[in-house]
């Protein structure tokens, strides 16, 4: 029998993504699955049940009815209490199917020890090793790459200015000053937005390596205080110290007073987000200025940044966008629907999803296995 592969709608607030979009449904059926899509599951990110229909899936009118039946779910967002009769979602699931999603484990272990404990295998998206062959996989990247794109977007449209040069028979109207803080994905794809758009652009990063790729889209490098070598594992940021952090504040403290908008992209998996960006500094900002913090979900980069919402502080309009990468839901669906595909596609043999510990991918981005949390970091988290 072939295995049945469920895509739910997601519960979360404000997650209009969905896990799997209908160009993919050929090749997960080429592969073995069974597609069932809850009815309504993309509408949020522009894809219609008949679109889904049309691709060979059967629509589910019911949530409840889609986890006891799927072998595999394919979601976004981790799982939660789910608002259709109450239970969560990994309850509704049956013991032994295979879940893929953003899990966070390092950010919420307890959902591991739950998984665990209904005998839910789980894939963290969030955990795919950065290498080689798992490029196509990396969902991590697909969707922060798309954050940063429309980050950019919502500083300017907040913005009371142009980002171009402009020349005119009034005058000369000068380009708007960006300061990007982070140079990973979101912050390199912030980057090439803000120059598309004419923005004179400079960039502060921890990590001295990503100075040639700043410059390589055209930014300017802010040369970060070179007390401690802060790059960690698979190229991400590490935390830094409290005496680091405040020479970092004094050093941009200068350059985001004269920013005309500021976006702020760092964070360090599994831990509150570095505040980069004192009340003192946003008080000497100009009037009218902006700051997009993409970090407000995890703390925030700006010490008043009020999660999930825009507020003006000192004169100052303070984003605090929680799911930026929502707001694109659509290439976001696409993308991260694409990376799934890949990885099914390593995993599947004959119908079958083999879960190989010796490989790679599966031993970086399996969080739990026959009612055991065996991820080594969520492990040490929850005291195993």
């Amino acid at each position: 029998m072939n295995l049945i592969l469920g895509v739910p709608k997601e519960i979360i607030g404000g997650e209009k993504r969905v896990g799997i979009v209908p160009e993919s449904l050929a090749k997960l059926t080429s592969l073995g699955f069974e597609i069932r899509v809850e009815k309504d599951a993309g509408k949020e990110a522009g894809f219609l049940d008949s679109d889904y229909e049309a691709h060979g899936a059967k629509i589910v009118s019911g949530a409840q009815e889609l986890y006891s039946t799927a072998d595999v779910i394919v979601k976004v967002e981790r799982p939660e209490q789910h608002p259709e009769g109450g239970k969560h979602e990994l309850e509704m699931m049956k013991k032994g199917a295979l879940l893929v999603c953003f899990m966070a484990p390092l950010n919420f272990p307890e959902l591991s020890k739950k998984a665990a404990q209904t005998g839910v295998d789980v894939l963290s998206m969030n955990d795919i090793p950065r290498i080689t062959r798992a490029q196509r996989m990396d969902a991590l990247s697909s969707q922060t790459n798309l954050a940063g794109y429309k980050a950019v977007l919502l500083g300017a449209n907040a913005l009371r200015k142009i980002f171009p040069l402009l020349m005119t028979a009034a005058g000369t109207i000068s380009p708007a000053k960006v300061v990007i803080l982070g140079a990973g994905v979101a912050g390199l794809q912030a980057i090439a937005t803000a120059r598309r758009l004419g923005a004179v652009v400079e960039v502060s990063d921890v990590r001295p390596a990503v100075k040639e790729q700043v410059e390589s889209l055209g930014g300017k490098y802010i040369e970060p205080p070179q007390d401690e070598t802060l790059e960690g594992e698979g190229g991400y940021a590490k935390e830094a110290s409290e005496e680091y952090l405040k020479k970092q504040q004094e050093l941009l403290k200068k350059h985001i007073s004269e920013a005309d908008v500021v976006v702020t992209t760092a964070q360090v998996p599994g831990k509150k987000a570095p505040v980069l960006i004192s009340e003192e500094t946003v008080k000497s900002m100009r009037p009218g200025s902006v700051i997009v913090d993409m970090a407000a979900g995890t703390g925030g980069n700006c010490a008043i940044t009020e999660a999930g919402k825009e507020v003006e502080k000192h004169g100052v309009r303070i984003i605090g966008e929680t799911n930026i990468i929502s707001l694109v839901a659509y290439n976001a669906s696409q993308l991260y629907s694409r990376n799934v595909l890949a990885l099914l596609q390593s995993l599947t043999k004959e119908g079958q999803v083999v879960l190989d510990l010796e490989d790679e991918i599966v031993k970086g981005a399996l969080i739990t296995r026959e009612g055991q949390v065996i991820h080594e970091n969520t492990k040490k988290l929850l005291g195993e």
